[in-house]
């Protein structure tokens, strides 16, 4: 079985291929640079010394940054467990006959992939409760993020149903499928294979979106770390403590990704060699 397609962009040639390399190891060359300054500045000015990273060690600031990080999955995980599958409804509304479906659908993305948002966030702390709707605080953060996902996923999702190879849909309808049912067992497995990464990707920018609850004061990670410094007044060591959390879960998600692409793609190659007998002679035309 061949290499899944592309969705979203073209594999580069040879000198694209070179032209990446070279801006990756200039970038990277640049990044070790500026941590090198970063650190001799740091260094130069006492931010370094043993004392100041000491209390980090200390069980007392260790749970209050832990509630931050269970404050920030349980914010990303509501957020995603609600976004996927109205991404994949919204996506199927974009991309049915009916007009009734897909005019709604498709002025729903356009709207919410262009509002920003904090000005949602804003709406939902500010404006709504005058008329009656006040959200718990996990929801005026969780909410507004899902509203933006839906629309961003949907597009997602319509890319991969769109990248499909048309040979799929004749051959369900050759055995009797029906349309739904086709595009249920059929086309949207192979589609949510064509973009396991790019959802991943999405999955770590619902991440980064939790970030905004300290507009809402809702204890995630960030607003913990903010309410650290306020005791300690160490602001340098508390948001480098915060980054490296951000980038180990990031990691870790992008790992995730690797492994979800190579296991389907091995539970597919598995599948098509049970359905061919060993040894059988490849069908001719009549």
């Amino acid at each position: 079985m061949g290499e899944p397609a592309r969705v979203l962009f073209d594999e580069p040639g040879p000198r694209g291929r070179a032209r990446i390399r070279l801006f990756t190891v200039l970038g990277l060359i640049v990044i070790a640079a500026l941590l090198a300054l970063a650190l001799w500045q740091f260094g130069r000015n006492g931010q370094l010394g043993l004392s100041r990273w000491a209390p980090f060690v200390q069980v007392s600031y260790l749970w209050f940054l832990w509630q931050g990080i269970v404050g920030t999955i349980v914010a990303t995980a509501l957020a995603a467990v609600i976004s996927f599958p109205l991404g994949v409804v919204l996506a199927l509304g974009r991309l049915s006959k009916r007009r009734i479906l897909r005019w709604p659908a498709k002025g729903y993305i356009e709207l919410f992939r262009g509002i920003p948002l904090l000005l949602l966030i804003y709406a939902f702390l500010l404006a709504l409760p005058r008329f009656g709707i006040n959200l718990p605080i996990l929801w005026k953060l969780v909410v507004p993020i899902v509203l933006v996902n839906v629309a961003v996923l949907a597009e997602i999702f319509r890319a991969g149903i769109l990248a499909v190879d048309r040979g799929q849909y004749e051959a369900a309808a050759a055995i009797g499928l029906r349309e739904g049912t086709a595009m249920r067992t059929v086309i949207l497995p192979q589609a949510v294979r064509l973009v396991i990464p790019t959802l991943v990707t999405q999955l770590v920018a619902l991440l980064k979106d939790s970030t905004l609850g300290y507009v809402v004061s809702y204890p995630e990670l960030m607003k913990q770390g903010n309410n650290l410094t306020v005791y300690t007044h160490l602001l340098i060591q508390t948001y480098l403590i915060v980054a490296a959390i951000y980038v180990v879960v990031n990691v870790a998600l992008s790992r995730l990704a690797v492994w979800l692409e190579r296991r389907l793609g091995t539970r597919v190659r598995r599948n098509v060699a049970r359905a061919e007998p060993a040894g059988a002679a490849p069908p001719t035309m009549a």
